[in-house]
């Protein structure tokens, strides 16, 4: 399976990053705390699409969660800037991606269950 014509894991890594840039430049209303928890929150549901997605299933998910833990860290366990929070996220899912893509694949689409008609 592809999202437009990419394999789903750098597309739904690649949607999570533009929502952190967003962030990054403030072009929201949302304090520091509510955009780290919208990133994390965000973050943490399109990994686990991609994850669901991609095959072996660890180095997406391990992705997701540390992508998503460290914007939750940087939102909450420091007093950051929104921007910061943001670029935490950027940061974070650009270089995982990168050092994981060599060991996910697409996963193989599933067989049919029901009955084959000829």
């Amino acid at each position: 399976m592809k999202i437009l014509g990419r394999e789903p894991v750098v597309v739904l890594n690649t949607l999570s990053a533009v929502l952190g840039l967003i962030v990054s430049l403030g072009v929201t209303s949302l304090t520091a705390e509510q955009a780290g928890a919208t990133v994390a929150v965000v973050s943490a549901i399109l990994g686990g699409i991609a994850a669901a997605l991609t095959r072996p299933v660890a180095p997406q998910a391990f992705t997701a969660i540390v992508a998503a833990g460290a914007t939750a860290v940087a939102a909450f366990g420091y007093e950051v800037s929104q921007g910061t929070v943001g670029a935490v996220n950027t940061l974070v899912l650009a270089v995982l991606t990168l050092l994981t893509r060599v060991q996910v694949s697409p996963a193989p689409p599933s067989a049919p269950t029901g009955p084959q008609s000829v």
